[in-house]
């Protein structure tokens, strides 16, 4: 248990360290086509998709309640899940956080928040009425092995760097049709390399958008082992899991932004789409929760 969760950390430094790395490749990528010291440029890209990030940062949480149409309760609005996360909270010696209900069919639920004291836990309706109390646990505890980990903060500087790679991206892109080969003929610069930094530039988006699905899916597995060593039931997680898997329904106010923080995908994509799923298959999380479960 312990091996699996250290081994997923150490995964998810390693993907984070390439990322920063192929923010400083698009900054490089600049410098050519902009012209200018390579590393004057690759500091400034790297220090404005900090910042950008760092706004999305303190942003995050309540773009993702306001986009889901979550309402806050307190114990007598709902006290089966108030009592769930609650109870969970004191187990895992975490601050409470706060509880949201969405008003949607489609069974599902996700964390946000920076840090265990501004966390909150959501839960749609259509989750309550699907899952027996022993599987309800086994979703929030999942949830709260997110907040446990900080996974949301790293999913949500990750997304940040995801946007911020796509934006200026646009914006180098657009100078180079409109003013970088003007800029480049008069400092004399390489076509090759104008023609490889465009084509890089073409491609960081979509690696980016790679980067994050692993991440995504990196965290998952660890909230799953998370949620199970707080339980000491991972067969309740593995049940709940099985039930999602066979619901088709997605989640009505959702968007891309956001798929990551669900437990379940809400666009329930096809297998066309593997390289960019944010979830790890559900199949292969179940058995990993079952192996869990032989160690208990």
């Amino acid at each position: 248990m312990y091996r699996a969760i250290a081994a997923n950390k150490r995964n998810t430094v390693f993907i984070i360290v390439l990322f920063i790395i192929l923010i400083a490749a698009l900054g490089f990528a600049a410098s050519i086509i902009m012209g200018g010291d390579p590393l004057t440029v690759t500091i400034a890209t790297i220090i404005g998709a900090g910042v950008y990030t760092l706004i999305q940062y303190f942003a995050a949480s309540r773009q993702a309640l306001a986009i889901s149409g979550g309402r806050e309760i307190q114990k007598a609005d709902n006290p089966r899940l108030y009592r769930i996360v609650e109870n969970l909270a004191i187990t895992t010696g975490m601050p409470m956080p706060k509880v949201y209900i969405i008003d949607d069919i489609a069974p599902n639920a996700f964390a946000t928040g920076r840090d265990p004291k501004h966390a909150v836990v959501a839960a749609t309706t259509g989750l309550l009425d699907l899952l027996d109390d022993d599987e309800l646990e086994g979703v929030m505890a999942h949830e709260i092995g997110h907040v446990q980990n900080y996974d949301i903060r790293v999913s949500t500087l990750v997304f940040g760097l995801v946007v911020a790679v796509g934006f200026i991206t646009d914006i180098l892109l657009r100078f180079s049709f409109f003013g970088g080969n003007r800029n480049n003929n008069n400092s004399g610069g390489n076509p090759i390399m104008l023609v490889l930094s465009i084509v890089a530039l073409v491609v960081s988006p979509l690696v980016a958008a790679i980067v994050q699905a692993a991440v995504s899916r990196q965290r998952e597995y660890l909230a799953d082992a998370t949620g199970a060593m707080t339980t000491r039931h991972p067969d309740a997680l593995a049940s709940a899991l099985a039930k999602l898997e066979t619901d088709t329904l997605p989640v009505r106010r959702q968007n891309a932004s956001m798929a990551h923080m669900w437990i379940s995908d809400p666009n329930r994509p096809g297998a066309v789409k593997k390289l960019f799923n944010t979830h790890p298959p559900v199949v292969e999380r179940i058995k990993r929760l079952r192996e869990i479960g032989g160690g208990f």
